[in-house]
């Protein structure tokens, strides 16, 4: 059968097969891209950059800011807030949706079993 795609044979075996394999690469995608993580990440690497400008901050600029650095403070609150995002991850993880055959079996009645016949 010549198809848009080249001239091969292709059952319903295989695209079941293909089906199940993009499930499974949108399931590890959703885990991967998760906001909890984005978010995380992002507040984990601002922080050790502020941390570290509070850290290696100069007299001159911590009188300005009347004694208070606050660089390394807003920094070290950035890191505790990443990892708490990375923890709230890790102890909550993503779930992914339901494959088709899942959702085939969840929809379709069940049979109870007769009792005494």
């Amino acid at each position: 059968m010549n198809g848009p795609h080249g001239s091969h044979d292709s059952t319903g075996a295989d695209w079941q097969e293909e089906e199940k394999e993009l499930e499974e690469r949108s399931a590890s995608a959703a885990r991967l891209f998760d906001i909890r993580r984005v978010i995380g990440l992002l507040f984990l690497i601002y922080g050790i950059l502020v941390t570290l400008a509070g850290v290696f901050v100069s007299d001159e600029n911590l009188r300005k800011a009347q004694d208070i650095n606050i660089n390394l403070w807003t920094g070290l609150a950035m890191l505790a807030l990443g990892l708490l995002f990375l923890l709230w991850l890790r102890l909550s993880p993503t779930v992914p949706p339901p494959s088709a055959e899942e959702r085939e079996r969840r929809s379709a009645p069940r049979e109870r079993p007769s009792r005494g016949e």
